[in-house]
């Protein structure tokens, strides 16, 4: 079997990539700050980002859970902010959702990402509160505690696919700069203790990309739970691996390295957190 992406579909990646670098350069999220951009999110809309699945008779691009998830990692790669899920599930259900005229989150667990930012909120988020979050461009509010809902399988996927994008992202980072920094008159990749760092990088986000595009193809919740916690651990531990290649230069605000560490703490709390996930897989043995 060729598990492989079609021609259409890395072409579909392509353009959204260039999409993307175009509008979301290296600097752009610091230059940002915690406010979402309308003007880009009404270019997601036209572009078709929120609109992928729906039936091409609703004026979509009548795509699947396939596309969604390669689009959705080209999104974490670029950390394209906002409730980018919960917008684009909304699509077809919520008046201005698919042409990015309205902005939809959705109260995810205990946690309500860009409530003030949002024009509809689906779920019930009476009673939340501002938290700082660890994220400083994504603002959360947090729920009174509660019985958590069902998690929605699709939403739990795309937002995998997004920490599979940061984990991609991190790695290329740490390998790049690893050929460029010296030190003792040699780049600092060929000591052995750092190709160690990139090289468990890469079995992690191949193993992560492996499990999500699946779960895309079978839309099966247990393997999408799977994919969650693969995708979670590479966006993690490749962003802190991704640190230590570094060294005290990820830390500091001009380099991204440090976002996507704070962005896949908050995204492994959404959807469907770690402990949840595996007691999913655990009820399925």
């Amino acid at each position: 079997m060729g598990f492989q992406p079609t021609d259409d579909q890395r072409a579909l990646r392509r353009g959204v990539r260039e999409l993307l670098e175009a509008r979301c350069g290296r600097d752009e999220p610091r230059a940002r700050g915690a406010g979402l951009d309308r003007a880009l999110w009404r270019e997601l809309g036209r572009a078709g980002f929120f609109s992928l699945r729906l039936p091409e008779a609703q004026g979509g691009a009548g795509l699947g859970l396939p596309e969604a998830a390669l689009v959705f990692e080209e999104a974490g790669r670029v950390l394209l902010p906002g409730p980018l899920v919960a917008t684009h599930l909304a699509a077809g259900a919520v008046p201005g959702a698919a042409d990015g005229s309205a902005v939809v989150t959705r109260a995810d667990g205990g946690l309500v990402p860009w409530l003030e930012e949002a024009d509809v909120v689906l779920g019930d988020a009476s009673g939340a509160v501002p938290v700082r979050s660890v994220d400083p461009l994504t603002p959360l509010h947090r729920l009174p505690p509660g019985p958590p809902g069902e998690p929605e399988p699709a939403a739990v996927l795309l937002t995998a696919a997004e920490q599979l994008g940061s984990a991609g992202r991190t790695l290329a980072t740490a390998v790049r700069y690893a050929k460029e920094r010296e030190q003792f008159g040699r780049p600092i990749g060929a000591f052995q203790a750092v190709k160690h760092l990139c090289a468990g990088m890469l079995v992690r986000t191949e193993l992560a990309r492996a499990a999500v595009y699946a779960a895309a193809v079978t839309a099966d919740p247990v393997e999408i739970a799977g994919a969650k916690l693969l995708a979670d651990e590479a966006a993690v531990q490749g962003a802190r691996d991704c640190l230590q290649v570094h060294g005290g230069m990820g830390f500091t605000w001009e380099a991204e390295v440090h976002l996507h560490l704070k962005r896949a703490w908050v995204r492994a709390e959404l959807g469907q957190p770690a402990a949840r996930a595996e007691e999913a897989l655990a009820a399925a043995l």
